[in-house]
């Protein structure tokens, strides 16, 4: 067993204080070890290793609130995921690919600071994993900086209506109130990142267009940031339809969870298929997500961790059943 004390500036204190003590609950939670805040002196107590570990990660958070990032509760997992995979934690959370009303969107995780680069590097990236895991937030974010950074003409988001048959033919109304329920996460997540009034005048004056997958059919997209959401309810006819739109100057980020197809039972997934079609061709990137990389409130990632678990329990005893 092991006790280090490490004295700390009085903001660094006050970061992890934090509301109710719930980032040095967190800490200690990551931690196998006690984790105690006197004043501006943390006192760590445990085993060894955890203690010794404890140290590393404290001068870690000490180093990002030095250099003006505040702490949460989620920065403790962002932090020593980035350490473990040899990242510098200031470099992956301050990697700010879109601003907005003083609110930097930047990676939260290793797999999400690959994605991004990914995206910079390579014309199509396919981000692949569950809920929450800010596949579609960052691929509209890096959108929105193209765009603004006049590095494309116009940002195209587009998501198959599985649930509508993509006919949409027996709903009330016109195009746009037929499509809306379908599309409005690719809405809500263009107007966190930019004022109402510009989203408006970017649909007004087609900038920015969200549409059903079926209406990309014939058309070839130039000079565009465009998105497939929710692919794995395409079929690999419609995968292929879209890829094929590709046009000069475009990028393309394809997003979906596998474990949540709608498709019927007897279709496959375009999402499954193309990734064995294309993982070896050059310009075309996979990154895959897991439960560790969601975002969203704790208790989601403990229900994906357990889906995921009861998933693989399931595949096992098909295993040897079949045997």
């Amino acid at each position: 067993m092991a006790r280090r004390q490490l004295t700390i500036d009085n903001d660094v204190a006050a970061e992890l204080a934090g509301s109710g003590d719930s980032v040095l609950r967190r800490l200690e939670d990551r931690l196998d070890c006690d984790v105690f805040l006197r004043g501006n002196v943390i006192t760590l107590d445990g085993p060894d290793d955890s203690v010794a570990e404890g140290q590393d990660l404290v001068e870690e958070l000490v180093s990002l609130v030095e250099k003006g990032h505040g702490l949460e509760p989620e920065t403790i997992a962002s932090v020593s995921d980035a350490t473990d995979s040899g990242l510098e934690p200031a470099d992956m959370l301050g990697d700010a690919v879109w601003s907005h009303r003083g609110t930097n969107f930047a990676p939260r995780t290793v797999n999400q600071k690959r994605y991004i680069d990914s995206i910079r590097k390579h014309t199509v990236t396919f981000g692949i994993g569950p809920a929450g895991t800010g596949k579609t937030f960052l691929a509209v974010a890096m959108a929105v900086a193209a765009l603004e950074g006049h590095d494309v003409n116009r940002i195209i988001l587009t998501r198959p209506a599985v649930e509508a048959g993509e006919r949409l033919g027996f709903l009330p109304g016109d195009l746009q109130a037929k499509v809306d329920p379908y599309l409005r996460p690719l809405f809500d997540a263009l107007y966190d990142m930019l004022d109402p009034d510009r989203v408006n005048e970017y649909f007004e004056r087609g900038i920015i267009e969200v549409a059903p997958l079926a209406f990309m059919r014939g058309r070839t997209l130039n000079d565009a940031f465009v998105i497939l959401d929710e692919a794995q309810n395409t079929s690999p006819e419609q995968m292929k339809m879209f890829l094929t739109r590709l046009g000069f100057g475009s990028k393309m980020v394809v997003t979906g969870d596998v474990t949540q197809i709608d498709l019927p039972s007897n279709q496959r997934s375009g999402l499954v298929v193309v990734s064995e079609i294309l993982s070896a061709v050059r310009d075309v990137e996979f990154i895959r997500f897991g439960g560790a990389d969601v975002v969203r409130h704790e208790l989601v990632q403990r229900i994906v961790a357990a889906y995921d678990s009861f998933s693989g329990r399931q595949r096992e005893r098909r295993d040897a059943a079949d045997d």
